[in-house]
Protein backbone atom coordinates (compact mmCIF):
# COMPACT_ATOMS: atom_id res chain seq x y z
CA UNK A 1 0.00 0.00 0.00
CA UNK A 2 1.66 3.59 -1.18
CA UNK A 3 2.19 5.81 1.82
CA UNK A 4 1.76 8.78 -0.79
CA UNK A 5 -1.30 11.15 0.13
CA UNK A 6 -3.63 12.33 -2.69
CA UNK A 7 -5.64 15.26 -2.37
CA UNK A 8 -9.07 13.70 -1.83
CA UNK A 9 -7.77 11.96 1.31
CA UNK A 10 -6.41 14.95 2.62
CA UNK A 11 -9.90 16.72 2.24
CA UNK A 12 -11.07 14.07 3.52
CA UNK A 13 -9.25 14.02 7.10
CA UNK A 14 -9.35 17.18 7.25
CA UNK A 15 -13.14 17.06 7.21
CA UNK A 16 -13.13 14.28 10.03
CA UNK A 17 -10.88 16.52 11.86
CA UNK A 18 -13.76 19.63 11.77
CA UNK A 19 -16.64 17.55 12.71
CA UNK A 20 -14.74 15.37 15.41
CA UNK A 21 -13.59 18.89 16.76
CA UNK A 22 -17.34 19.91 16.89
CA UNK A 23 -18.48 16.69 18.54
CA UNK A 24 -15.44 17.07 20.89
CA UNK A 25 -16.40 20.04 22.09
CA UNK A 26 -20.19 18.94 22.52
CA UNK A 27 -18.69 15.67 24.58
CA UNK A 28 -16.59 17.92 26.99
CA UNK A 29 -20.03 19.66 28.23
CA UNK A 30 -21.62 16.46 28.39
CA UNK A 31 -18.92 14.83 30.43
CA UNK A 32 -19.19 17.84 32.87
CA UNK A 33 -22.49 16.91 33.48
CA UNK A 34 -21.59 13.32 33.98
CA UNK A 35 -19.34 14.48 36.73
CA UNK A 36 -21.80 17.16 38.31
CA UNK A 37 -24.47 14.16 38.67
CA UNK A 38 -21.48 11.57 39.76
CA UNK A 39 -19.82 13.69 42.35
CA UNK A 40 -22.28 13.87 45.28
CA UNK A 41 -21.67 10.00 45.13
CA UNK A 42 -17.72 10.71 45.05
CA UNK A 43 -17.56 9.64 41.76
CA UNK A 44 -16.77 12.57 39.77
CA UNK A 45 -13.72 12.15 38.67
CA UNK A 46 -15.29 8.86 36.19
CA UNK A 47 -17.82 11.61 34.53
CA UNK A 48 -15.13 12.04 31.82
CA UNK A 49 -13.54 8.56 32.32
CA UNK A 50 -16.77 6.71 30.94
CA UNK A 51 -16.69 8.70 27.36
CA UNK A 52 -13.05 9.85 27.20
CA UNK A 53 -12.62 7.19 24.55
CA UNK A 54 -14.91 9.05 22.26
CA UNK A 55 -12.15 11.56 22.33
CA UNK A 56 -9.92 9.09 20.46
CA UNK A 57 -12.43 8.22 17.86
CA UNK A 58 -11.28 10.69 14.91
CA UNK A 59 -7.95 8.78 14.95
CA UNK A 60 -9.38 5.36 14.67
CA UNK A 61 -11.91 6.27 11.78
CA UNK A 62 -9.78 8.09 9.21
CA UNK A 63 -6.82 5.62 9.59
CA UNK A 64 -9.03 2.82 9.27
CA UNK A 65 -10.81 4.19 6.01
CA UNK A 66 -7.41 6.05 4.27
CA UNK A 67 -4.92 3.57 5.46
CA UNK A 68 -1.88 5.79 5.18
CA UNK A 69 0.83 6.61 7.98
CA UNK A 70 0.46 9.59 10.15
CA UNK A 71 -3.71 9.58 9.72
CA UNK A 72 -4.71 8.97 13.19
CA UNK A 73 -1.93 11.69 14.23
CA UNK A 74 -2.89 14.33 12.19
CA UNK A 75 -7.09 13.86 12.17
CA UNK A 76 -6.31 14.01 16.31
CA UNK A 77 -4.35 16.86 15.98
CA UNK A 78 -6.94 18.93 13.59
CA UNK A 79 -9.78 17.97 15.78
CA UNK A 80 -7.65 19.49 18.59
CA UNK A 81 -6.88 22.35 17.27
CA UNK A 82 -10.60 23.15 15.89
CA UNK A 83 -11.78 22.64 19.55
CA UNK A 84 -9.59 25.49 20.71
CA UNK A 85 -10.61 27.69 17.84
CA UNK A 86 -14.21 27.29 18.39
CA UNK A 87 -13.33 28.05 22.24
CA UNK A 88 -12.56 24.95 24.63
CA UNK A 89 -12.11 26.12 27.81
CA UNK A 90 -9.53 23.53 28.12
CA UNK A 91 -7.39 26.41 26.09
CA UNK A 92 -4.35 25.90 23.58
CA UNK A 93 -2.59 23.17 25.86
CA UNK A 94 -5.26 20.63 24.43
CA UNK A 95 -3.44 20.81 21.02
CA UNK A 96 -0.95 18.91 22.55
CA UNK A 97 -2.97 16.58 24.39
CA UNK A 98 -4.98 15.87 20.59
CA UNK A 99 -1.17 15.20 19.39
CA UNK A 100 -0.66 12.91 22.27
CA UNK A 101 -3.82 11.32 21.76
CA UNK A 102 -3.09 10.82 18.04
CA UNK A 103 0.61 8.84 18.92
CA UNK A 104 -0.98 6.82 21.09
CA UNK A 105 -3.36 5.51 18.17
CA UNK A 106 -0.81 5.67 15.46
CA UNK A 107 1.56 3.85 17.55
CA UNK A 108 -0.08 0.81 17.03
CA UNK A 109 -0.10 1.37 13.69
CA UNK A 110 3.20 1.53 13.06
CA UNK A 111 3.70 -1.58 14.86
CA UNK A 112 1.60 -3.43 11.54
CA UNK A 113 3.64 -1.14 9.02
CA UNK A 114 0.12 0.06 8.14
CA UNK A 115 -0.99 -3.12 7.05
CA UNK A 116 -3.63 -4.53 9.37
CA UNK A 117 -6.61 -2.87 10.33
CA UNK A 118 -8.78 -5.65 12.05
CA UNK A 119 -11.24 -5.13 14.69
CA UNK A 120 -8.44 -6.25 17.24
CA UNK A 121 -5.75 -3.82 16.12
CA UNK A 122 -8.57 -1.05 16.13
CA UNK A 123 -9.50 -1.61 19.69
CA UNK A 124 -5.96 -2.25 20.66
CA UNK A 125 -5.40 1.62 18.99
CA UNK A 126 -8.30 2.76 21.20
CA UNK A 127 -6.20 1.15 23.98
CA UNK A 128 -2.91 2.98 23.41
CA UNK A 129 -4.47 6.46 22.95
CA UNK A 130 -6.23 5.78 26.23
CA UNK A 131 -2.98 4.74 27.58
CA UNK A 132 -0.98 8.28 26.27
CA UNK A 133 -3.60 10.02 27.56
CA UNK A 134 -3.83 8.95 30.82
CA UNK A 135 0.06 8.89 31.08
CA UNK A 136 -0.73 12.43 29.80
CA UNK A 137 -3.67 13.14 32.72
CA UNK A 138 -1.42 12.06 35.27
CA UNK A 139 0.99 15.29 34.46
CA UNK A 140 -1.51 18.14 33.83
CA UNK A 141 -4.27 16.89 35.93
CA UNK A 142 -3.44 16.35 39.51
CA UNK A 143 -3.75 12.31 39.61
CA UNK A 144 -0.93 12.03 41.90
CA UNK A 145 -3.39 13.12 44.15
CA UNK A 146 -6.29 10.60 44.45
CA UNK A 147 -6.11 7.00 45.57
CA UNK A 148 -4.02 4.50 44.30
CA UNK A 149 -7.24 2.56 43.96
CA UNK A 150 -9.16 5.49 42.47
CA UNK A 151 -6.57 6.22 39.51
CA UNK A 152 -6.41 2.53 38.88
CA UNK A 153 -9.97 2.36 38.37
CA UNK A 154 -9.63 5.20 36.33
CA UNK A 155 -7.46 3.73 34.40
CA UNK A 156 -9.22 0.66 34.08
CA UNK A 157 -12.48 2.40 32.91
CA UNK A 158 -10.39 4.88 30.35
CA UNK A 159 -8.92 1.61 28.58
CA UNK A 160 -12.54 0.00 28.19
CA UNK A 161 -14.04 3.29 26.81
CA UNK A 162 -10.99 3.49 24.54
CA UNK A 163 -11.59 0.38 23.30
CA UNK A 164 -15.32 0.71 22.78
CA UNK A 165 -16.23 3.94 22.15
CA UNK A 166 -12.63 4.70 19.82
CA UNK A 167 -12.16 0.87 18.38
CA UNK A 168 -15.32 -0.64 18.35
CA UNK A 169 -17.59 1.84 17.37
CA UNK A 170 -14.97 4.05 15.33
CA UNK A 171 -14.78 0.58 13.20
CA UNK A 172 -18.87 0.37 13.10
CA UNK A 173 -19.05 3.76 11.72
CA UNK A 174 -16.61 3.54 9.37
CA UNK A 175 -18.34 0.57 8.16
CA UNK A 176 -21.89 1.43 7.80
CA UNK A 177 -20.64 4.76 5.92
CA UNK A 178 -18.37 1.79 3.31
CA UNK A 179 -21.75 -0.06 2.96
CA UNK A 180 -23.47 3.37 1.65
CA UNK A 181 -20.77 3.41 -1.01
CA UNK A 182 -19.70 7.04 -0.65
CA UNK A 183 -16.03 5.78 0.63
CA UNK A 184 -15.65 3.81 -2.64
CA UNK A 185 -12.58 5.99 -3.22
CA UNK A 186 -10.62 5.12 0.06
CA UNK A 187 -8.67 2.12 1.39
CA UNK A 188 -11.61 0.93 3.70
CA UNK A 189 -14.27 1.75 0.28
CA UNK A 190 -11.98 -0.24 -2.18
CA UNK A 191 -11.77 -3.23 0.30
CA UNK A 192 -15.45 -3.45 0.60
CA UNK A 193 -16.06 -3.86 -3.15
CA UNK A 194 -13.42 -6.20 -3.46
CA UNK A 195 -15.48 -8.40 -0.25
CA UNK A 196 -18.95 -7.81 -2.71
CA UNK A 197 -17.41 -9.08 -5.38
CA UNK A 198 -15.99 -12.39 -3.93
CA UNK A 199 -19.18 -13.23 -2.64
CA UNK A 200 -21.00 -12.19 -5.81
CA UNK A 201 -18.34 -14.81 -7.76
Amino acid sequence: MTSKWNLREIVLMSILGVVFGVIYLLFYFFGQGLRNVLTPFGLGPFGYEVIFGIWFIVSIITAYIIRKPGAALISETIAATIQVLIGSPAGPRLIITGIIQGLGAEAVFAATKWQNYTTKVLVLAGMSAAIFSFVWGWYISGFAALSTELVTAMFIVRLISGALLAGLLGKYISDQLANTGVLRSYALGKEWKAQRENKAS
